[in-house]
């Protein structure tokens, strides 16, 4: 499932963002020159973040860049970034932010079985051990696909 929603469009590795700001839209930026969505997407996570404080920072070092389907989801999508150096997001708990998984889905449930699909990567050290060492898109979406069992 997880497997399905990347590919190698989609990814983007040792990212240079000055800001938490800059980080999500560079993100996010493959999913709207993709067409899975629209600026307006990219605009209410950045609006989200600003007046919700860092929502999408999920787990230490990761953020989970999305809004709603309405706010211009096109297609399903996650994407996978990876930072130069981490951005602070204001996440006491989780910051340094160096990981970076836009995610589109077009509906509020449909996405559901790959982000569980998700957590299980985040939760295993070797993924993030596979990202680090990953010097092209193809080595990162053969790295999920493989520890998703989607291989």
């Amino acid at each position: 499932m997880l497997a399905d929603l990347l590919d190698e469009g989609l990814v983007r590795l040792g990212v240079a963002a000055s800001d938490w700001e800059e980080a999500v839209r560079l993100s996010v930026r493959p999913l709207v020159d993709a067409e899975m969505v629209t600026e307006s997407y990219v605009e209410d996570i950045v609006r989200g973040v600003k007046a919700l404080g860092p929502y999408v920072v999920i787990a230490p070092h990761v953020a989970l860049p999305h809004a709603r389907p309405e706010c211009g989801a096109l297609g399903n999508a996650l994407g996978v970034v990876t930072l130069e150096e981490p951005v602070a997001f204001g996440s006491e708990e989780n910051d340094p932010v160096r990981y970076l998984f836009p995610l589109s889905a077009t509906d509020n449930d449909g996405h559901l079985g790959a982000l569980q699909e998700l957590v299980e990567l985040l939760r295993n050290p070797g993924f993030f051990e596979r990202l680090d060492g990953a010097s092209t898109p193809v080595e990162v979406v053969e790295a999920v696909r493989s520890m998703t069992g989607a291989a």
